[in-house]
């Protein structure tokens, strides 16, 4: 009896106990995020320039000459054009194309207003009023990881308002995938936005290393990835809020894209890595390319999920085999892929391979 009144007298301590060291843990992570977030924000302003559509504010980047022929670039789930940028992809292409590139909803320096619509679908009908907006005409559409969904969503909307689509490492045959209902717990109600602010940020910062040499492999992480991308932009609140709930929509936006695909209408490249540990490439890309035979298909071996960065010379003959299943080249050189990759100083803004106007 005397233990039993001793062990209900300790009781009550210990609870208030753990409550305060958990208070105090929330507290200390709240502090730790809010100032890292501020930070990351003070130290990568916006570089680009804004447009407004459907109350939504569009960060985007443009690269290259008005005169070239448009080609738009949509990242995928966690990251930002900084991320495109980084990869040197854009810089390249803006040789032969002028180049878009846009921070998705909640992304980047891109708004994601509440209570709204975020499905691929809702993010393509975005977009295309994007275009409108510049007036952006029939462009190449490149989507990495989610953001090709949103991409072929955009083809399937408006056929006529692109020129070509490119689909790469994307998700595109539902599959049972158990980390995207775990990634998804940061969006739910209530116990999401307590995670987002407190302890995910940090969470998430600690295993980072592991997550991008996830998906890099199976090349390593490149230097330019390490040392220039601004990871706290990535772990802000409302960038893993954005982040989790495309996470926890993914499988039911594949069966969605699954069921409309074959209304696809447009030239279309899909680009893989064959070591991709994110996606499977076989069950991903090539049953995509099975199932709809009128797509071209290319596996670039040795490449894994983050391809534009780890083999960007071969991302970057895609898009001008894209090209030219849309429109014919108008060429000076021998190679395709000599002057698409020529340095800078020899291909001039206006010479050598060029996409006709």
């Amino acid at each position: 009896m005397t233990i039993g009144i001793g062990m209900t007298r300790h009781a009550p301590s210990k609870l208030w106990a753990g409550v305060l060291g958990t208070a105090a843990v929330l507290g200390a992570s709240y502090l730790a995020t809010r100032v890292m977030t501020r930070k990351a924000e003070a130290e990568n302003p916006p570089h680009g320039r804004f447009v407004e559509v459907d109350g939504v504010q569009l960060h985007y980047t443009v690269h290259g000459d008005a005169s070239r022929p448009p080609l738009v670039l949509l990242h995928g789930n966690g990251a930002s054009a900084t991320e495109m940028e980084i990869s040197g992809l854009p810089q390249l292409a803006a040789r032969h194309f002028q180049v878009f590139v846009f921070d998705r909803p909640g992304y980047g320096h891109s708004q994601r207003p509440p209570q709204r619509d975020y499905t691929a679908e809702a993010q393509a009908q975005l977009f295309l009023n994007a275009l409108r907006a510049l007036g952006i005409e029939r462009p190449i559409v490149l989507g990495h990881s989610w953001g090709s969904m949103v991409a072929f969503a955009m083809a399937l909307a408006e056929p006529q308002s692109l020129r070509a689509l490119i689909v790469m490492a994307g998700y595109y045959t539902p599959s049972v995938r158990l980390d995207a209902p775990l990634m998804g717990v940061a969006a739910l109600p209530l116990i999401g936005p307590l995670m987002r602010h407190t302890v995910s940020p940090l969470l998430s910062r600690l295993i980072w290393p592991l997550m991008t040499r996830r998906i890099f492999a199976p090349a390593p992480v490149t230097q330019a990835f390490k040392e220039r991308y601004p990871t706290w932009l990535s772990l802000r609140p409302h960038t893993l809020q954005a982040s989790a709930a495309e996470s926890g929509m993914m499988i039911l936006e594949g069966i969605k894209q699954r069921r409309r695909e074959g209304a696809l209408a447009v030239p279309t490249m899909i680009i893989a890595g064959a070591q991709d540990l994110l996606v499977l490439t076989k069950w991903q890309a090539e049953r995509l390319h099975e199932r709809l035979p009128q797509t071209h298909l290319r596996v670039i071996d040795g490449a894994g999920h983050m391809l534009h960065h780890t083999a960007t010379p071969a991302v970057l003959e895609a898009i001008f085999e894209t090209w030219h299943l849309s429109e014919p080249l108008v060429t000076t050189s021998s190679s395709l892929a000599e002057a698409a990759l020529a340095p800078a100083q020899v291909v001039a803004p206006h010479e050598g391979l060029r996409p006709a106007a």
